[in-house]
């Protein structure tokens, strides 16, 4: 297999995703044989734009753009962590090269799932996520202008979690905080995130929400991987807690954004407003259609046709933002897909970068 053909294989489906792979597995063979020490190279993965390529101008901002450096893999592939395969190779290198290919001046980076919190070592979490973070910091400095950041935290370690918050956004300079959908059994809406909430309401800071594989829902449909129904599911699944749980509206000055598209929200929005007739909840005087119109999507694994037109009934464009969620998909998919919708151009400068720049003071910047 040519390392092309190895590294498709990979961009099928995140990491957390795949089918776990068998010692006799090529992909995990290679994989355990280059070792750790292998990530970051990525010879042979891309060939280079020739001389004669006409580079696409630099202008759009990726707020889907995974980092995955070699501490994070580390510890993903420990023995007993249940995160499915490896991920893809990856290097800032070869984001640099997809980014100048996509015409993306700036990534916001965010970590793969399942994040670093596997519910059994705190102070592990904790060194992890510093580690990781730091990571990113070191690309922001080495390459000016061209990568932001959302910040890892562990929400279920809340004193930890506040701790690399101020950590994160006043050393680091990050520009938001990430989050993924659940974290064992809890979803985002979880009363014991509060103090969280608190915090980052006070600072009217940016929350990235990615999906996750739910602990309730591993290995249901033989031979479909969970990213294939459970990530969007699980996208909906939190995104309809923060909303009925009241964290939208008591943490008003957050600003969330959720990855794919709201995942099936756009699908399901008549059951949700079904249920908020049904209960009438204090918190949801007009219903949860504004809660949801409030929020942030951005279009990466959620930009078919219908996808998009889904979200456009539910949103408008002003809350819809460009991401790739590279290196697991390039940013040629996305940038095809806005550029056969049938936007306006004014639509597609919004999307691709003014929406983004609103929402990021130190990308406007």
């Amino acid at each position: 297999m040519s390392p092309m053909s190895h590294t498709r294989k990979f961009l099928r489906s995140c990491a957390c995703c795949a089918e776990p792979a068998t010692p006799a597995d090529p992909a995990r063979r290679n994989f355990l044989k280059g070792g750790v020490a292998a990530m970051g190279l990525g010879a042979g993965l891309a060939a280079a734009p020739t001389a004669s390529a006409q580079a696409p101008a630099k202008t759009r901002i990726d707020v889907h753009h995974h980092f995955i450096p070699p501490v994070h893999v580390e510890a993903m592939m420990k023995p007993g962590r249940r995160v499915g395969g490896p991920p893809p190779k990856w290097s800032p290198e070869l984001s640099l090269e997809d980014m100048d290919k996509s015409g993306i001046a700036i990534a916001i980076l965010s970590a793969v799932q399942p994040g670093v919190w596997y519910g059994d070592n705190i102070e592990e979490a904790r060194k992890l996520g510093r580690e990781i973070n730091e990571y990113a910091a070191k690309m922001i400095k080495d390459h000016p202008g061209r990568f932001g950041l959302f910040a890892l935290i562990s929400p279920p370690d809340v004193d930890g979690s506040l701790k690399e918050i101020e950590y994160a956004l006043d050393t680091l300079k990050a520009d938001g905080i990430g989050l993924l959908t659940s974290y064992q059994d809890k979803y985002l809406g979880d009363a014991k995130f509060a103090p969280i909430y608190e915090e980052l309401n006070r600072r009217k800071a940016v929350i990235y929400v990615h999906p996750t594989t739910p602990d309730c829902c591993r290995g249901l449909v033989p031979g479909i991987p969970p990213g294939s129904i459970e990530y969007a599911t699980d996208s909906t699944r939190t995104i309809a807690h923060v909303v009925f749980s009241g964290t939208a509206a008591k943490y008003p000055d957050i600003r969330w954004i959720f990855s794919h598209s709201g995942g099936t929200l756009p699908f399901l929005t008549g059951r949700f407003v079904r249920l908020w007739q049904e209960r009438k909840p204090a918190h949801l005087p007009n219903g949860p259609m504004p809660e949801f119109a409030k929020f942030h999507y951005e279009l990466a694994q959620g930009n078919t046709p219908g996808q998009i037109a889904a979200l456009l009934k539910m949103v408008s464009v002003s809350q819809v933002l460009y991401g790739t969620d590279y290196p697991f998909r390039e940013g040629a998919e996305v940038n095809d897909a806005i550029a056969a919708y049938g936007f306006s151009a004014a639509d597609i400068r919004a999307i691709e970068r003014e929406n983004a720049a609103a929402l990021l003071p130190r990308v406007r910047a």
